[in-house]
């Protein structure tokens, strides 16, 4: 999976440099961050959506959509693979950390 992602950022980061006419992902790098976040958004809201619909091909589909336009996000933002690799080994390593939540006392 790895080098799939890898290159799939390695064609987004060249689209970044170099405008290609008609791409998609040169729009979205010349409309800007807003852009790209509004499109996460609707993005991870049709994941939500197409997974509560029960339909697993649709959800894989749009849970696409939404690693491509998080690769778009990581590349405008200068973040690389390696920087999610890493915070996703670490996340790996971790066993036992579910965090309680804070208990408020509604009588106080």
């Amino acid at each position: 999976m790895n080098d799939v992602i890898n290159d799939l950022y390695e064609i987004v980061m060249s689209r970044k440099s170099q405008h290609i006419e008609n791409s998609y992902t040169c729009y979205l790098f010349e409309k800007g961050l807003d852009k790209i976040l509004k499109k996460v958004g609707e993005e991870a809201s049709e994941v939500i959506i197409a997974a509560k619909n029960g339909k697993n091909e649709d959800t894989v589909n749009e849970m696409g959509d939404l690693l491509y336009h998080l690769l778009v996000l990581m590349a405008e933002q200068g973040i690389k693979p390696e920087d999610l690799y890493a915070v996703l080994e670490e996340r790996r390593k971790k066993t036992g950390n579910l965090k309680v939540p804070h208990q408020v006392d509604k009588n106080s």
